[in-house]
């Protein structure tokens, strides 16, 4: 019976979505941007010896700071794409604004007016993001310049030149990231690094079978490689479903002869509120300013140490990397949500609505009471996340398993992936909603005729 209800739900899910062209068109539009950014990743700079590069990113780019930052490029830092720093300084670049806009008063202005202070703080935005991605590609041209034998012809020419592909690059990934917001499916730069981790993770398996065939990795630690990625997944699945459920109820009102209201409705809050911004944050402000670190000390004279002790502490599979990123996830999840969720202006508009929490008075209470909620859920997706980036990316470290079967990276596979389908249902929903409505006003019209 339930069989036959699921078929059924299925059957009418693809009806659904065979009459929804705007849908279609939106999927499509995703579809062709993530396209064009995986065809970008491949195109190299100029300049540049492929076969050297090859050699250079074998032996550089598969663990420690370089290779999580090529895990979030999707592979395109380890080719020295135009799109190497993928939507990186647009990250970092929102970090700061949004810290700023919180502390400057000029822009505390800005937020209050609206759509028009937003358009100006996302323009200050984009120009922060010009000058960090200035600032790494120079950075990564003097990487690339330092390897032996991969730049054909070292110079100040080369890294100015580098340095303005890899910006113009990083800009053309933020604007493809704003429509897919505006005219796609989900969020446009978690789709970007979503992209660029599924698109690697074939070749992410053959590398770790290619361990098992050399004896690098034992049969045993291969079947608990693949155990402890399935209960990741169904972890991370099981933790984005819960929902902590708020009563809300509404009074009854009576307009003329009839009554209306009274009913009870339940205000749904998502155990991980933060999603996964606060993993992407954190690591993003670790990784980005530790290679730049690795690597002024390295073109430094005499700063070698400096360059090998940052490389070693900040290793992903340390525990100072790692209590330095659990301590950035419970840092920018509670500013994330901060940022997105004001239990105040809920209250608020539960209040307008006359609506109530049961126990709780209106007002100042009931946005104390929801302050108290959120504190506790993000609490709790902290420790989750946590637990879910750290102790498996310790564990593939030990191994030299590829990061592309780490927390970090799984998790962002599986927010997303929800988020997404989320976002499908939605807007099956209101395609349907929309065609029930056209159907009234029809048989309305058809009824006034007669």
């Amino acid at each position: 019976m339930a069989s036959q209800r699921q078929q059924k739900n299925s059957n009418a899910a693809v009806e659904a979505f065979g009459k929804a062209k705007d849908l279609q068109r939106r999927i499509l539009f995703v579809l062709g941007v993530l396209i064009v950014f995986r065809m970008g990743t491949h195109i190299p700079i100029p300049g540049i010896d492929p076969i050297a590069l090859a050699k250079f990113s074998q032996a550089n780019l598969q663990e420690g700071i370089l290779g999580m930052l090529n895990m979030f490029t999707g592979g395109a830092f380890a080719r020295a794409s135009i799109f190497a720093l993928n939507i990186i300084p647009y990250i970092l670049a929102s970090i700061f604004v949004q810290i700023l806009a919180k502390t400057v008063p000029s822009l505390q202005e800005l937020e209050k007016e609206g759509e028009a202070g937003k358009r100006k703080i996302n323009q200050y935005t984009r120009y922060l993001t010009v000058g960090i991605a200035m600032m790494n590609g120079f950075m990564l041209s003097s990487a690339l310049m330092a390897a032996d034998g991969v730049v054909l012809h070292p110079g100040i020419g080369f890294k100015l030149h580098t340095a303005l592909t890899f910006t113009a690059g990083a800009m053309f990934v933020v604007w493809m990231a704003e429509q897919i917001n505006t005219r796609g499916i989900g969020n446009g730069a978690s789709l970007l690094i979503f992209a660029g981790i599924v698109a690697e993770l074939p070749k992410a398996l053959i590398q770790t079978f290619a361990l098992a065939r050399e004896g690098s990795l034992s049969e045993f630690a291969l079947i608990g490689l693949a155990i402890m990625v399935v209960v990741i997944i169904a972890f991370c699945v099981f933790m984005e479903s819960a929902h902590r459920k708020i009563t809300v109820q509404y009074p009854k009102r009576q307009v003329g002869a009839r009554q209306s209201g009274g009913e009870v409705n339940h205000m749904p809050l998502k155990v991980n509120l933060a999603g996964v911004m606060g993993p992407i944050l954190a690591s993003q402000l670790l990784l980005a300013p530790s290679f730049m670190l690795q690597q002024f000390f390295a073109d430094s004279a005499g700063s070698s140490n400096v360059a090998s002790y940052i490389a070693m502490y900040l290793n992903p599979s340390h525990w100072v990397f790692n209590t330095l990123f659990v301590a950035g996830i419970f840092i920018f999840s509670f500013w994330w949500v901060a940022l997105m969720m004001d239990p105040e202006k809920m209250a608020e508009r539960i209040k307008k609505e006359g609506g109530f929490v049961p126990g709780i008075r209106p007002g100042a209470q009931t946005a104390k009471y929801f302050d108290k909620v959120m504190t506790r859920l993000m609490i709790i997706g902290s420790v989750y996340i946590s637990f879910i980036c750290v102790l498996p990316q310790m564990v593939i470290g030990q191994y030299g398993v590829p990061f592309y079967f780490g927390g970090t990276s799984l998790l962002i596979v599986v927010t997303v992936a929800l988020d997404s389908m989320s976002r499908v249902q939605a807007a099956l929903v209101a395609h349907r909603y929309e065609g029930l409505m056209k159907k009234a006003r029809l048989r309305g019209g058809r009824k006034a005729r007669i």
